[in-house]
């Protein structure tokens, strides 16, 4: 008898525990609405990606080497050709480190979510932009297709040491158009907007192979590499300018 009241106990703070998360999360959703209905009142998507295309220097997804393309996704984001624009998965972790460490250190966040992000919003951490920047990469997502949401992405990103956008990277670390960059290249560029300050070869040379040799791994653990293609690059560090 004592264990069944017990378990309702317990049964009864788990429905309230669930009944906050999902009232706080409620409350946040609908603030994010809002931030995200005022931010496309001021800039729509349309004019948002004609502004970018715009810009001198814009590469398209087909001017990209694979091997970045590759890079970039198994880094920031494995499932981002087969989801919505969120990773429900990836969010709920972080959510639940979040919490547990009562901060905003982790956002879960996809390719889309970051290219709304650099588009709309701040870099501020608060729950209503997070839930903003979540709308926005649904609407993104019913907008555009995979290939221009990342042509987007990598065009607006900072890699660190004043570049902005894939183009200028390329050309400002190692004097190449995009298309012409090696794998080691790609490789290193892919692992930049992370933390480009702490990362750019410029102002941490070994930071950044350590780097690069996280992005390899992922795309180890990604299946797009295998281990001796992975070494294989790793050892062409001749073909890096900036660090030679």
């Amino acid at each position: 008898m004592k264990k069944k009241k017990v378990l309702k106990i317990i049964l009864i703070v788990l429905a309230g525990i669930v009944a906050i998360c999902l009232a706080f999360a409620g409350f946040f959703a609908i603030k994010g609405a809002v931030l995200w209905n005022n931010a496309k009142k001021s800039l729509s998507i349309d004019t948002a990606t004609a502004n970018i295309r715009a810009e001198d220097g814009f590469v398209e997804f087909d001017e990209l080497p694979k091997f970045y393309v590759d890079a970039v996704i198994s880094t920031e984001d494995r499932k981002f050709f087969t989801h919505g624009g969120i990773n429900v998965k990836s969010m709920l972790r972080a959510v639940l480190y979040d919490l547990k460490n009562k901060s905003l250190e982790q956002g879960g966040s996809t390719i889309t979510q970051q290219l709304a992000k650099n588009i709309w919003f701040t870099q501020e951490k608060k729950f209503e932009r997070k839930f903003a920047e979540v709308w926005a990469a649904l609407e993104l997502e019913r907008e555009l297709d995979k290939q221009e949401i990342f042509e987007l992405y990598v065009n607006t990103i900072y890699f660190g040491s004043g570049y902005y956008g894939i183009s200028a990277a390329a050309r400002g670390y190692y004097g190449k158009e995009p298309s012409e960059l090696s794998d080691y290249e790609c490789a290193m560029l892919a692992g930049l907007p992370n933390a480009p300050s702490v990362y750019s070869p410029d102002e941490s040379p070994e930071l950044a192979k350590e780097r690069l040799e996280q992005v390899l791994g992922s795309m180890q653990a990604n299946g797009v590499l295998t281990e001796e293609q992975a070494q294989e690059v790793a050892k062409n560090q001749h073909e890096q300018s900036v660090l030679a």
